[in-house]
């Protein structure tokens, strides 16, 4: 007797095709960019060999419009860009093999907002490890996640770094979370529901190891019910990540709680092949001498971060990142 098909038969099917599908846009798409580079190689050591003038380029363009009349992408503007690109990253023996791996629209992105060597390969590295769309990577531009990374590293306790090697590189010193729509005034309450209704940017601003667990994840100990605001569990560090949510500034005190939830995760929680839980008290302001003092004894692994409501003011976050790349790369008052 033959079986009737069952609709999850046919969405087996539809994946596999949606899949398929991926895996081919992603071989054009390096195919692309090899090509790409391979043409702005070739652009770059003629002129550099003065074997071309700048002006041979637009003539090239054009031979190309003539010879392949369809053909779109080889502007005389789009040929530079293709000599820009293999320039940028051609010396680079670490960062040139990441080229590949994300599409031209995003090196476009980057080779025109990324100001110095050290931010390109900084959005280079996190675009082909976190998979952002274009949409994503022109917002972390302008969240200006690399000024702010550089200039307030992610604070972690002791014990954190000695659990997870890798902890500071994963979290970060600050979130932004423009996308929620809070008002100045909002409680607790409301950014807890917020961050709720748009999990799939949060998680995206998190990063792209981080799964949900739960919200307001219940505890028991000692015949008392506990809630922790959010549950998270992070692939890479193989951990259980707790986040409480304080919507004033970062005060002492709050990291006994959340030491206190920590433990009743790694002893009820926490399954046997995983690490010990992680905690994070994201905190709407922070001082950071606060932080430090509090960080130096804390016996648990946990960091403190802030969120921002709005879009930092990337302009004021350049000048003082280069005021620290001056201050950092002042020559010793050496004497002769």
């Amino acid at each position: 007797m033959t079986s009737v098909p069952q609709p999850a038969d046919f969405a087996d099917i539809a994946r596999l095709i949606a899949a398929s599908r991926q895996q081919a846009v992603q071989a054009v798409n390096t195919l692309l960019v090899e090509l790409y580079w391979q043409i702005g190689e070739r652009i770059s050591r003629k002129i550099a060999a003065a074997e071309w003038g700048d002006g041979v380029v637009a003539q090239l363009a054009g031979y190309l419009a003539q010879t392949q009349p369809g053909l779109r992408g080889f502007t005389r503007a789009n040929l530079f860009r293709m000599r820009q690109f293999y320039e940028t990253y051609a010396g680079n023996e670490l960062v040139a093999p990441l080229v590949r791996q994300i599409p031209w629209t995003h090196h476009l992105i980057i080779l025109g907002q990324g100001k110095r060597p050290e931010e390109r390969e900084f959005y280079l590295r996190l675009t082909a490890q976190e998979k952002w769309s274009k949409r994503e990577l022109e917002r972390q531009f302008k969240a200006a996640l690399f000024e702010r990374t550089v200039l307030h590293p992610t604070k972690v306790s002791a014990l954190a770094r000695q659990i997870h090697p890798d902890v500071a590189g994963i979290f970060k010193d600050s979130y932004v979370v423009e996308f929620l729509g809070l008002p100045s005034g909002h409680a607790e309450a409301d950014l807890h529901q917020s961050l709720l209704a748009r999990l799939k940017d949060f998680l995206i601003e998190l990063g792209r190891d981080f799964c949900f667990v739960g919200s307001e994840y219940p505890l028991q100990v000692g015949g008392r019910d506990f809630a922790l605001d959010l549950l998270f569990f992070h692939r890479g560090l193989n951990s259980l990540v707790a986040i409480e949510l304080k919507v004033g500034r970062f005060e002492p005190e709050y990291l006994g709680k959340l030491n206190f939830y920590l433990e009743a995760l790694d002893r009820d929680v926490k399954k046997p092949h995983e690490r010990p839980a992680i905690g994070v008290l994201l905190c709407a302001s922070k001082d950071d001498e606060v932080v430090e003092y509090a960080l130096s004894r804390s016996t648990s692994p946990a960091l403190i971060a802030e969120y921002q409501t709005q879009l930092p003011d990337k302009a004021l976050l350049r000048a003082k990142l280069h005021e620290f790349y001056l201050q950092n790369t002042q020559p010793d008052d050496a004497t002769d």
